[in-house]
């Protein structure tokens, strides 16, 4: 490392038909290969250096090849990381990124330092990934969203944005933080138990981050409530930040914010009480069974 800076280093996997469907674009299953590894090194406010890729792949397919590298070292070149070795093998396509990246020393953004009466926040929006997730399962979910929702939605599943401004700009702002990557509230539950606290989360602002909200209520008539509560509580692929800090530190967010260009939602509050707690509009409880995404569940 550097003079003062640690590193922080990530794993990610992408396996066909379990991450991605078979057929996906390549350029964009190349780009959302190291967005996930990028999103990482945002939840701890690190810049990123450097990658590897270790690559299966059924048979060699030029044009495949072609545009998957091309989504791959876009994004790397805009976030100036290098991709310094790996590996390549045949067998079913899965994609493996280890990821390097560095932060000052004592600086990064971790799941332990939430506090009670901390805000919690999340960057862009939620939900939209799961949304097209189920219009790609499900031809009458398809066809009840107007094209360009769908295609938004679509980008937000495919091609994720990851938020390393935000994250380097939340140093010595935010008290904890992880990405969201299989959902909200399972992610949040990460931060609650390495904090050892509680949880008030609003449903009726995690509501309004899906794509979907925006439409008119005849549009929306073929998603009801439970659903797209499960999309933006539990819906996974969001890769967003969900990250908490003192309200005293509003103003302060608020820059890094706009200093990132990216917008951030207050949903909740950190609690003393051990254990998530769901409210909706006029703060009355929600009783909720959602879960987040597990592979072996």
């Amino acid at each position: 490392p550097a003079p003062g800076m640690q590193w922080a280093v990530s794993s990610d996997m992408l396996v066909e038909g379990r991450h991605f469907f078979a057929g996906t674009d390549p350029e964009r299953l190349g780009h959302k290969a190291l967005a996930v590894n990028l999103s990482d090194l945002a939840a701890c406010g690190a810049r990123p250096l450097a990658f590897t890729l270790a690559l299966a792949l059924p048979q060699v397919d030029a044009a495949w090849l072609e545009g998957f590298s091309r989504g791959l070292l876009q994004l790397a070149d805009t976030h100036g990381c290098e991709l310094v070795g790996g590996d390549t093998t045949q067998g079913p396509l899965n994609i493996c990124i280890t990821i390097f990246g560095e932060v000052p020393t004592g600086q990064a953004l971790l799941r332990s330092g939430a506090r009670p009466s901390d805000d919690i926040y999340v960057s862009g929006t939620l939900g939209d990934a799961r949304l097209a997730l189920e219009a790609l399962q499900d031809q009458a979910a398809a066809a009840a969203l107007p094209a360009e929702t769908l295609a938004a939605a679509r980008l937000r599943l495919e091609a994720p944005t990851p938020r390393v401004a935000l994250g380097m700009a939340l140093r010595g702002v935010a008290s904890a933080a992880m990405d969201v990557s299989d959902g909200l509230l399972g992610d949040l539950g990460h931060i609650l138990r390495a904090s050892g606290v509680g949880a008030c989360v609003d449903t009726s602002i995690t509501m309004k981050l899906i794509a979907i909200s925006a439409l008119p209520e005849s549009a929306r008539g073929h998603f009801d409530l439970g659903f797209l509560h499960q999309c933006t509580l539990a819906g996974g692929d969001d890769y967003e930040l969900l990250f908490t800090a003192p309200a005293a530190a509003r103003t302060a967010v608020a820059a890094a914010s706009q200093a990132s260009s990216t917008p951030v939602t207050r949903i909740g509050r950190i609690e003393a009480e051990p254990g998530m707690r769901l409210v909706d509009g006029q703060g009355q409880p929600v009783v909720h069974h959602y879960a987040s995404f597990d592979h072996f569940a």
